[in-house]
């Protein structure tokens, strides 16, 4: 039975491990918004003589209207959105952006207004809004600008702003990862500048229909004609890409959360479902208070606890991470516990701390996959967590190349920026073994200072950064390892050789080869597991720092094997570590004492060598004296003379004379 519930075992993690595979890799696909692969897309230093305070949405969208435009569905809606924003240097021009599109499904605006006045504006075929106003603005004083406009917002590929069927039911929703916040609301979604004071929204939609979005619920005020305008408030600085809503009939499902303590009081989770999977949806996050604790005690107190979390359903395969409602992706069971953690992971590592560029997008998703990987530590045990990260490195060396950090060039193609492989699995195997390296007291540590970093929380952070806290809270110098593992490609190959050299002490050897010609050698630490008999075992760690490097340790135990790297704490592939057995002989350690002997007689063994059989014989061969597994013995009974021992023990067998006085 016990071999059945071990291949059962082996089964059930086969499947697991490729059930996560597989929806990481479905996280990735909707975190993007591709239009091709490559994105026409950079920077726009037209947008950067400015600072978003705050931004009003008020949108129409009336889902019963969807229109077939052949590969997809649209919807027309009528927008205006207020905008708050002080100049960074005197100017009497912004730029904020808005796609226009291709006709018949194009955005129009109908006019800008500042001070309650018209104000000239420029919609032009770069999907820029410039605002040309009749005066210089000064810096740093604070202006309302108000653009009206209607449309069909379509993006394409995944889309930005998504019009589906879900029951029969129409359903909308937005997921502007990375460049489409643009496609449904004039904003400015770089990089560098979040929306200081939040953001209000109005959603006016069909009565029958339900509105989701950022932060908290307001007011549902009925218009009076077959509609309905919910308004949502979130009032914590926000990035243009996180700015989310959806619409269709939602059942809610609320909980509460939080540890209940001055500093982390309760709040809730409302959960959006649709009604066809309400019920799975709620029994599936029934998990989610019990994650958060565990997020909040380790990384600090929910980010937006004054407000709510949340997950609202889509359709779209995966989860995104919107500030305070992650957009989530429902199977027949609801929601996966991986996936929950993923996404609320990432309101710490996303929202609350955001990636400064395309090219730091690791920051992002290697911690909120690093951190889905702990609950499975946390909930699920050691050996889960081995198999875990044995799941990613599996994934990560799947190829030679692949670093975690972007060119400028792969920061515009959106299959790069959420590449599975590196930006997710890498990352965070990239995380675990800074931890690793650093021991856990000064990795988390780090991470405090770095969530609560006043230049960093609710800002925006790079690679540079996060380096940098994890110097200052472990005193290490990481250029080396921040070169190799996040800004080159490839792995570490290892060759390793162990022997015992004398007793109580062994040698090991370790070689390297790279999988990638980018880094020349790998240091860091290389964890093995010595091998003894009896199951007898010590997990040690070697600072590899040079190729062919030979590590002398002492070993309470005669070394049978050894094992590297036993729980998958470093990436690596095609490394073999093995025993050689030529150099120590352990049987010309074995000796009796005293030699000659009257009363008692003493075996000395090497440690971890154990007897199983000795026989004594006289000097004519005759059979005098057979034990088992003894050490010593008393020998006053035997007759004067020379006497042979016959040892047999785990590590051979030994001839041995002595003389009994």
């Amino acid at each position: 039975m016990k071999n059945f519930y071990l291949l059962l075992a082996l089964v059930s993690a086969t499947a697991i491990a490729q059930t996560d595979r597989l929806e990481l890799d479905q996280i990735a696909e909707a975190e993007k918004k591709a239009a091709a692969k490559i994105m026409n897309f950079v920077e726009n230093p037209n947008t950067w003589n400015y600072d978003v305070k705050h931004a009003t949405i008020e949108l129409t969208a009336d889902i019963d209207n969807f229109v077939d435009a052949g590969n997809a569905y649209v919807l027309e809606i009528a927008g205006k959105v207020t905008t708050k924003f002080a100049p960074l240097e005197s100017t009497n021009t912004i730029t904020l952006e808005l796609t226009k599109g291709d006709a018949p499904f194009q955005m129009t605006v109908a006019s800008v207004t500042y001070e309650g006045t018209p104000v000239g504006f420029v919609h032009n075929a770069s999907d820029e809004l410039i605002i040309t106003f009749p005066s210089v603005l000064n810096v740093g004083t604070d202006y309302t600008v108000v653009v009206e406009y209607s449309g069909y917002p379509t993006g394409s590929g995944f889309g930005s702003f998504v019009c589906d069927y879900h029951d029969g039911t129409p359903v909308v929703w937005t997921l502007s990862e990375p460049f489409g916040a643009r496609d449904w609301w004039p904003c400015k979604q770089d990089l560098n500048d979040k929306v200081d004071e939040g953001v209000d929204m109005y959603i006016t939609a069909p009565s029958q229909y339900r509105a989701a979005a950022n932060g908290m619920e307001q007011s549902i005020t009925d218009n009076g004609d077959g509609t309905e305008t919910t308004h949502f408030k979130h009032t914590y600085p926000i990035p243009a890409y996180l700015i989310a809503f959806a619409v269709t009939d939602y059942e809610v499902y609320t909980q509460q959360a939080g540890l209940g303590t001055p500093e982390s009081p309760f709040f809730p989770i409302i959960n959006y479902s649709f009604p066809e999977d309400a019920n799975a949806i709620e029994n599936s996050v029934a998990v989610t208070p019990g994650i958060m604790n565990f997020f909040e005690e380790t990384f600090g107190a929910y980010p937006f606890r004054e407000e709510k979390y949340g997950h609202c359903q889509f359709a779209w395969g995966g989860g995104m991470e919107h500030t305070t409602v992650s957009f989530m992706t429902a199977g027949n069971n609801g929601y996966s516990r991986s996936l929950i953690a993923h996404e609320l992971g990432h309101q710490w590592f996303g929202d609350k701390v955001t990636c400064g560029s395309w090219q730091d997008i690791w920051l992002n998703e290697g911690f909120a996959t690093y951190m889905a990987a702990m609950v499975v530590e946390e909930f699920d045990g050691d050996n889960s967590f081995t198999t875990q990260k044995g799941n990613m490195i599996n994934t990560i060396t799947s190829q030679a190349g692949g670093a975690v950090y972007l060119t400028p060039s792969e920061a515009l193609n959106v299959n790069r920026i959420f590449s599975s492989r590196l930006s997710y699995n890498k990352g965070a195997m990239v995380l675990h073994m800074l931890r690793f390296k650093l021991g856990d007291t000064a990795f988390f540590s780090a991470l405090g200072n770095y969530l609560n970093d006043p230049q960093l929380a609710y800002a925006y952070a790079v690679t540079d950064d996060l380096q940098a806290h994890l110097e200052t809270a472990s005193g290490v110098d990481l250029d080396e390892f921040f070169n190799d593992w996040v800004y080159k490609q490839g792995y570490p190959i290892f060759d390793i050789t162990a022997h015992n050299t004398t007793p109580g002490h062994a040698s090991i050897t370790i070689n390297q080869n790279q999988s990638h010609n980018s880094v020349d050698f790998f240091q860091g630490p290389v964890p093995v597991r010595l091998l003894g008999s009896g199951d007898l075992q010590q997990d040690i760690v070697l600072e590899n720092t040079t190729d062919n490097q030979t590590f002398n340790i002492d070993v309470p135990f005669v070394l049978t094997g050894i094992v590297f790297n036993p729980k998958n704490d470093i990436i690596s592939r095609n490394s073999e570590a093995v025993l050689s057995t030529g150099s120590f002989d352990l049987m010309t350690a074995i000796s009796l004492y005293p030699n000659p002997a009257h009363d008692r007689l003493t075996l000395d063994l090497p440690s971890g060598v154990t007897v199983e059989q000795t026989t004594f014989y006289n000097a004519l061969g005759q059979q005098a004296k057979t034990t088992q597994s003894e050490t010593s013995w008393e020998v006053a009974d035997l007759a004067s003379g020379v006497y042979f021992l016959n040892v047999q023990t785990d590590a051979g067998t030994k001839q041995l004379k002595f003389v009994k006085k």
